[in-house]
């Protein structure tokens, strides 16, 4: 079981309350047995908590009690004379806990303290609605000379351990064990409730928070956006081809380079106000403002004329810009580029409302968008509300709510449990749902993610200045050994850049192979001299305090021992990782990755590998790879573009521009009353496909 804070705390509480345990006390009365999240009768003698999903029928004369000295407990439950108590605990619980082991290991660490300890019995335990639990009964005597007994009962369900230590001393616990095996055993566990939502219409979902703001505003995120809540002129239907949005139509110049596009009458913003053409110059404009910081815009707005002039400072708006009434905006590029449309899907180019952003810090909270869903309550690490917009352009969605709740636990124990209906599968529980007598493989959807993670050498950083350290430090990698063990198994090697379902791809990719030997010789080839020559290499990873993640981890344990060279190890805070790692604020190397925002090889080697791109994090730069790339851009033939991405691809892996390591494939699973779902190599704004039929 891993241990948290909170257990650590539940665990001190416990054995302070036994080592200072008296005999004889007085209860405060409690209050309502219920939270205050909900009005719903309870019934005499109950506790209900409808937040945590637990529910426990007490016996007679038995009250509960606010547990003053224990804050992260629920609730306390104390005998008719107070002599016996009990407390009630939940918590988050890992893929590997069971209630066995959770059991016994609270009995260990509650028990610490007292003297004389005997374990009296570690049992299952069946609690009255059926299902098992485990129970560890103890003695030992406390400080005061007392004999005392306790009781450690455990049940899991979903995502959740919930706990009981009942205790008191060992006379007053045998008088009351009828009772405390009763109280014990009535805990009844259920899916929790938010807010009232009702699980009949809502679509429930798990996620997290950053606490970087600018994670949220399109203009500046990493990921793939909120496209609940915003839109753009663009996107991808899950058959992943172009499709109308705010941009129910539009025209292009026999030169290519002019595109008009005509707005949708009833697009709205959610406040009800129509969207213009001026709302997207707005919002594109400020995305190119050096102001705003963007380290996107350029990516997937450069191409129109007058965007790097306004970012660079040298001009106060974009000249490729015009609205030429309310409903129709024109937009120049600087050239005939066949991609162009496909990048109007990605978060820079959606639009805003610039009333909603002036006004205040945290606008995005609060956002005025223009997509399926309007965000109607954000209750920071807790959960976020979306409801369906019924004035939404394409039509209200079938599915009224969505709930995403934020760190609420274990993903597969959330959806086993029924509190949430769609999760993503970690690899190390792949293998248990893919296997056929799992009752969860009948809900399992697979994709080949079109993603690329790859370490990224600092080209312009000593030792990885010269292409040979490159090359050594990417033949001394065994990337199925790494797929192995890190990600059990799951994942593709990846020889080159390009993932598997990506135009571009090739089965004939030549990527430079494990050779340990022949990687040792290069590095003593290399300009230094060999590993004594090496100045100290520091690899920055994503992570929290000084452990290094099990990927990092096992990557610079096999350049350890496959070239003698020593890898220190630099964790960033995970919220900001992408930031710091745009300003330039990483070792020599660093772990990263790739996903297709669009499905074009361009998307890769030209954003990733062009010199002087703000995605070229490494800093490499090859004038022949740049001269092939630019020629690619305005390529109309087919086929000839994809070969021109594919010399590009060799030129990149024999130069090791980076060490690209694996391919991932994603496993999700999906309730079956969620109807409509696919799975999709790139992110799309899927929720408004779906309904639910139960």
């Amino acid at each position: 079981m891993k241990r948290t804070a909170k257990i650590a705390q539940f665990l001190l509480a416990a054995a302070f309350l036994l080592l200072s345990c008296q005999i004889s006390g007085t209860a405060t009365p409690a209050g309502s047995t219920q939270p205050a999240s909900g009005p719903t009768a309870v019934p005499p003698n109950t506790y209900i908590n409808t937040d945590n999903g637990i529910s426990v029928a007490y016996p007679p004369g038995w009250k509960t009690q606010n547990p003053e000295a224990d804050s992260s407990a629920l609730t306390m439950f104390v005998s008719p004379d107070s002599s016996v108590r009990a407390m009630l605990y939940v918590f988050s619980a890992s893929d590997t806990d069971s209630t066995q082991s959770t059991a016994e290991q609270i009995a260990d660490e509650a028990m610490t303290g007292l003297e004389d300890t005997q374990t009296v019995s570690s049992e299952a335990f069946a609690f009255t609605d059926n299902t098992l639990g485990w129970r560890v009964i103890a003695t030992g005597v406390n400080t005061q000379g007392a004999e005392l007994k306790v009781s450690i009962v455990v049940g899991i369900y979903g995502s959740r351990v919930y706990l009981m230590i009942a205790f008191g001393a060992t006379a007053a616990y045998d008088y009351y064990s009828d009772d405390i095996d009763s109280l014990s055993a009535a805990m009844r566990f259920e899916s929790p409730v938010v807010n009232g939502v009702s699980r009949a219409t809502a679509l429930f979902l798990s996620g997290g928070e950053s606490t970087n703001p600018r994670t949220y505003d399109p203009a500046t995120t990493h990921g793939s956006g909120d496209k609940m809540a915003y839109s753009g002129l663009v996107s991808f239907d899950p058959n992943l081809n172009l499709v109308p949005e705010i941009a129910e139509s539009w025209t292009v110049s026999a030169d290519g380079m002019v595109y008009t596009f005509h707005l949708r009458a009833n697009a709205k913003f959610h406040d009800g106000r129509a969207v213009t053409a001026q709302d997207f110059i707005y919002s594109w404009e400020r995305a190119a403002d050096p102001a705003t910081e963007s380290d996107t815009v350029l990516t997937y707005l450069g191409d129109i004329v007058g965007v790097k002039e306004m970012h660079s400072g040298e001009a106060d708006h974009i000249s490729g810009l015009a609205a030429v009434d309310n409903r129709t905006l024109q937009v120049t590029i600087d050239a005939p580029k066949p991609y162009f449309l496909l990048k109007l899907t990605y978060p820079t180019a959606f639009v805003l409302d610039r009333a909603n952003v002036e006004s205040g810090a945290e606008w995005y909270r609060q956002p005025n968008g223009t997509g399926p869903y309007k965000l109607t309550e954000w209750v920071s690490f807790d959960h976020v509300t979306y409801q369906a917009n019924p004035d939404f352009y394409l039509g209200e969605p079938s599915i009224k709510t969505i709930v995403v709740k934020i760190y609420s636990g274990v993903g597969i124990r959330l959806y086993e449990s029924g509190e949430i209906d769609i999760t993503s599968v970690s690899s190390y529980n792949v293998p248990r749902v893919l296997d056929p007598a799992e009752p969860l493989n009948a809900d399992v959807h697979s994709a080949v993610n079109l993603c690329t993670s790859y370490v990224a050498f600092d080209s312009s950083q000593p030792p990885f200045d010269d292409p040979k350290v490159r090359q050594a430090f990417t033949m001394a990698f065994d990337r199925q050994k790494y797929i192995d063990v890190v990600y059990n198994g799951v994942g593709i090697p990846a020889k080159g850049l390009y993932p598997p379902a990506l135009p571009g791809y090739s089965l004939n990719a030549e990527g430079l192979p494990y050779d340990p030997a022949r990687a040792r010789q290069l590095l003593a080839e290399s300009k230094y001299g060999g590993p004594a020559g090496l100045p100290p290499i520091v690899f920055t990873d994503a992570g929290i305090g000084n452990d290094a993640s099990e990927s990092v981890a096992a990557m610079a344990q096999m350049w350890e021992q496959n070239l003698d060279v020593t890898i220190t190890i630099e964790n960033l805070d995970p919220n900001n990782y992408s930031d710091l790692l745009y300003a330039g604020k990483h070792g020599q190397m660093f772990d990263y990755g790739w996903c297709a925002d669009y499905p074009d090889p361009e998307n890769f080697a030209d954003v990733l590998f062009h010199t002087g791109s703000e995605q070229n994090l490494g800093n490499y730069s090859n004038p022949a790879l740049d001269a092939i790339l630019e020629q690619a851009r305005t390529e109309q033939d087919v086929a000839k573009r994809i070969a021109l991405y594919q010399q590009a691809e060799q030129m990149l892996i024999q130069d090791a521009a980076a060490l690209f390591t694996r391919h991932s494939i994603s496993y999700v699973l999906v309730k079956p009353y969620v109807i409509g779902y696919v799975l999709t190599p790139i992110d799309i704004p899927l929720e408004r496909y779906l309904s639910i039929r139960r």
